[in-house]
C-alpha cells in the first residue's frame, strides 16, 4: 500500500477520541433513532386502526385489522427496509457514503409525514395509502443501516470502534422508547378531552372520529428528529478512509476483478459473508418473533385488560404504557451494555453469549409453558421474557450490526453490510409473518379471527430456542474483530492483495 494512505489510514487508527466521534455519533445515531421509531410505532396503533375501521357496534368486541391487512401494515415496512439495504448499500459503494446519506434522510422525513396523510376514510383507502407510504418509508430507513455503519466505522479509530458502531445502533432503543412516550402523551391527552366509556358499557360512545388523529399524529412525529439531523448530515464530509481506498482509485475500482462475485472474495470473504448473513437472519427471526406473546403477557399480569373493558384511547394508552416498561427495563439497558463492555469482551463473545442465553431462556420459557401460565407464575414468566430481549441487544442484535461494517473491504463495505442487513430483514418478515401464524393454538376455537390453527406457543418457543442454537454455531464464521485495523481485517494492507497491487500502480501520495 503506498506510504501516504498507509499514513492516513495509521493516522485514523490510532487518533485520540474527539469531539467529531461524538458528533458522529449523534448524527448517524438520530438516524437510527428515527428508524426505530417509525418501525416500532407502529405496533402501537393497529389495535386503533382495527377499531376505527373495522368495528361493528353490534358485535360484542371492537373491530380488530383482519389479519392479511395486520399484516400488510405492520410488515410492508420491513419488506421496503429490505429492498433499501441492499440498494442503498451498493450506492453508498459507488457513489460514496456521504452522497447517499442526506437522500435516504430526505425519503425518511417524506415517508413518515405522508404515512399520517394517508387519504381516504374508507378502509381500504387508508390501509393502501399507508401501506404504500410506509414501504418508501422502510426503503429510506434500510439505506441507513449499511451507510451509519459504514461511515461510523471509517471514522473510528481501532480502539473504540466497536464501542463508537454499537452506540449509533443503541439509539434504536431509544426510539422505542419515545414512540412509547409520545403515544402516551397524545393517548393521554385525547383522553382527558374526551372521557369516553368503554365498548362494553356503549359501543358506539367508545369511538370518536376525532380519534383518527391519533395515529396520524404518532406516526408522523417520526419525521421531526429526522428533519432536525438533516442539516449536519449534509455538513459532514466523506470518510477519509472512502476517498483514500475507492474514490482515488476510480478507475482501478471499476475495472477490479475483486468483485462481490469473484473467486478472491469467495476466497478470502465468503464464510465471514455467510457468517454475519445467517447469524443476523436466525437472530431476527427469534427478535421479531418475541412481538408474537406480548399480547398473551401483557393480557396475564393485567397490563392490558380485555378489548371490551376499554374505550378505543385507554387501550392506546396501555399499550403504549406496556411497551415503554419493557423498553425501558430490558431493551434500552441491554443495547448500552453492549456499548460498554464491547472493546473489552470483543463481538465474538458477546454474540456468542447473547444467543447461548436467548437459547437458554427460549427453553425455560418454552418446556414448562404450563407452568408459566398460571397466575401465580406470571412475574416470573414476564421476567424470563425480558431477560431474552436483555440478552438479545446484550448479544447478536447488536454485533450483527457493528461486525460487517469491520470486515469487508472498503469498496464493498456498505454492499455487504447492506447484504447481511437485509438478511435480517428477511429474518424479521419470516418471524413477524410466519410466527403470527404458527403460534395460533391446535384448537380451532382459540385462534385469532381469520386465522388458522398452528403449533400453539409452547411449541412456537422450542423452535425459536433451536434457531437461536443454531445462531451459536454460525456465529463461528465470523472473525473477531477486536482492537484490529479496518485494513488488517479486510486484507487490504496486505503487499499481495488485488488492493494492494491497484494502488502500487495509482498515486503514491495522498494529501493527508
Amino acid at each position: 500500500m503506498p506510504e501516504g494512505q498507509l499514513g492516513v489510514l495509521n493516522a485514523l487508527d490510532v487518533a485520540k477520541t474527539q469531539w467529531y466521534h461524538f458528533t458522529a455519533i449523534v448524527i448517524a445515531g438520530m438516524g437510527f433513532f428515527t428508524d426505530a421509531y417509525d418501525l416500532f410505532c407502529i405496533s402501537l396503533v393497529t389495535k386503533l386502526l382495527g377499531r376505527i375501521y373495522y368495528t361493528d357496534i353490534t358485535k360484542p368486541k371492537p373491530g380488530v385489522l383482519p389479519p392479511n391487512v395486520q399484516a400488510a401494515v405492520t410488515g410492508v415496512a420491513l419488506c421496503g427496509t429490505l429492498a433499501g439495504q441492499l440498494f442503498f448499500g451498493w450506492l453508498g459503494d459507488k457513489m460514496g457514503r456521504k452522497k447517499v446519506y442526506g437522500l435516504t434522510l430526505m425519503l425518511m422525513v417524506v415517508c413518515s409525514i405522508a404515512s399520517g396523510l394517508s387519504f381516504g376514510d374508507s378502509p381500504k383507502g387508508v390501509m393502501a395509502t399507508l401501506c404504500f407510504f410506509r414501504f418508501w418509508l422502510g426503503f429510506g430507513i434500510g439505506g441507513d443501516y449499511p451507510l451509519s455503519a459504514t461511515i461510523m466505522s471509517e471514522y473510528a479509530n481501532k480502539k473504540t470502534r466497536g464501542a463508537f458502531i454499537a452506540a449509533v445502533f443503541a439509539m434504536q432503543g431509544f426510539g422505542i422508547l419515545a414512540g412509547g412516550i409520545v403515544a402516551l402523551i397524545v393517548s393521554s391527552a385525547y383522553d382527558h378531552k374526551y372521557d369516553l366509556p368503554s365498548y362494553h358499557d356503549d359501543p358506539a360512545g367508545s369511538i370518536v372520529h376525532s380519534l383518527d388523529y391519533v395515529w396520524r399524529i404518532i406516526l408522523m412525529f417520526g419525521a421531526v428528529p429526522a428533519a432536525l439531523t438533516y442539516y449536519w448530515r449534509m455538513k459532514m464530509p466523506e470518510t477519509a478512509r472512502y476517498t483514500a481506498l475507492v474514490a482515488r482509485n476510480a478507475k482501478q475500482a471499476a475495472s477490479d476483478m475483486y468483485g462481490l462475485f469473484s473467486k478472491e472474495f469467495a476466497k478470502r470473504h465468503g464464510l465471514h459473508l455467510l457468517g454475519t448473513t445467517v447469524t443476523w437472519f436466525l437472530l431476527d427471526i427469534a427478535f421479531y418473533s418475541q412481538n408474537l406473546f406480548q399480547k398473551d403477557i401483557f393480557s396475564a399480569i393485567g397490563w392490558l385488560p380485555p378489548s371490551q373493558e376499554m374505550n378505543a384511547i385507554h387501550e392506546v394508552y396501555r399499550i403504549a404504557r406496556a411497551q415503554t416498561l419493557i423498553a425501558l427495563c430490558s431493551t434500552v439497558p441491554g443495547y448500552w451494555f453492549t456499548v460498554a463492555f464491547i472493546d473489552y469482551m470483543g463481538r465474538f463473545a458477546i454474540q456468542l453469549m447473547g444467543f447461548f442465553f436467548m437459547t437458554v431462556f427460549m427453553f425455560a420459557l418454552a418446556i414448562p409453558y404450563n407452568h408459566w401460565s398460571k397466575k401465580d407464575n406470571r412475574i416470573g414468566f414476564v421476567v424470563m421474557y425480558s431477560l431474552t430481549f436483555f440478552f438479545s441487544n446484550f448479544g447478536p442484535n447488536a454485533t450483527t450490526f457493528v461486525v460487517p461494517a469491520e470486515i469487508f473491504p472498503a469498496r464493498l463495505r456498505s454492499t455487504c453490510h447492506g447484504i447481511s442487513a437485509a438478511a435480517g430483514k428477511a429474518g424479521a418478515i419470516v418471524g413477524a409473518f410466519g410466527f403470527l401464524y404458527a403460534s395460533q393454538s391446535k384448537n380451532p376455537a382459540k385462534v385469532d379471527p381469520g386465522c388458522p390453527t398452528g403449533i400453539g406457543i409452547k411449541n412456537s418457543l422450542i423452535v425459536l430456542g433451536v434457531i437461536n442454537f443454531f445462531g451459536m454455531v454460525f456465529t463461528l464464521l465470523v472473525p473477531e474483530s477486536k482492537g484490529k485495523s479496518l485494513e488488517e481485517l479486510s486484507g487490504e494492507n496486505e503487499e499481495d492483495s488485488p488492493e494492494a497491487l491497484e494502488m502500487a500502480g495509482s498515486a503514491r501520495t495522498v494529501p493527508v
